[in-house]
């Protein structure tokens, strides 16, 4: 399985935000790798140039490649509506990030490592595709066998954030995707409309 596993805090900081969560050595410095980082001056970006950083900061944030990414920017093309609000609610769609947002995993990362290692379930069924798509209804829970692990026991006591469009049983370890979340539900802070813009050129 393809992914992303350089470092994270220099990507972080070349977007300005702690975009794979809470990161200590981001908070040290929060500015721009390299040589002058804090204090390096450049002329005005492009437009390209804005887009284009708009869409890696995407890619990273949701661990998704370039060509998965191109795909689901297509069928979210395809699809009636607005494009860019359709293109975040696919990625929020994904098993691997509802697996995040439910707090089984404390990253997204994390997550796609407990789906393709069948630790979970979906509707009763094994599933172990971290880019499979639920559709509103979904059950997600965590497999009889896996309950019991240490990593998704820890990531549960630290869960926080509760979101509108999903639900969690602590008890049960299941949880459901009630609807696909709306733009305004969606916390990430992504510019949706620069990554169409570029990808329509």
């Amino acid at each position: 399985m393809a992914r992303y596993t350089g470092p994270k805090t220099k990507i972080a900081r070349k977007f300005g935000e702690a975009i794979f969560g809470d990161d200590k050595s981001f908070e040290k410095r929060n500015y721009p790798p390299g040589q002058h980082g804090a204090n390096r001056r450049r002329g005005k970006k492009s437009e390209y140039s804005v887009q284009l950083a708009e869409k890696q900061k995407a890619k990273y944030t949701y661990g998704i490649l370039e060509r998965q990414f191109r795909n689901i920017f297509k069928k979210a093309s395809a699809s009636t509506g607005v494009t860019g609000e359709i293109l975040l609610q696919l990625c929020e769609s994904r098993l691997d990030n509802v697996v995040y947002r439910m707090g089984i995993a404390p990253s997204r990362s994390a997550a796609r490592q407990l789906v393709s290692h069948r630790h979970i379930i979906v509707n009763g069924d094994l599933v172990s595709i971290p880019s499979f798509t639920l559709k509103a209804g979904d059950v997600v829970a965590v497999r009889e066998k896996s309950k019991s692990l240490l990593a998704i026991e820890n990531a549960l006591s630290n869960r926080s954030d509760v979101y509108e469009w999903l639900t969690w049983n602590s008890e049960t370890k299941q949880g459901n995707f009630v609807s696909i979340p709306e733009r305004i539900q969606i916390p990430e802070n992504i510019k949706e409309q620069l990554i169409v813009e570029l990808y329509s050129k």
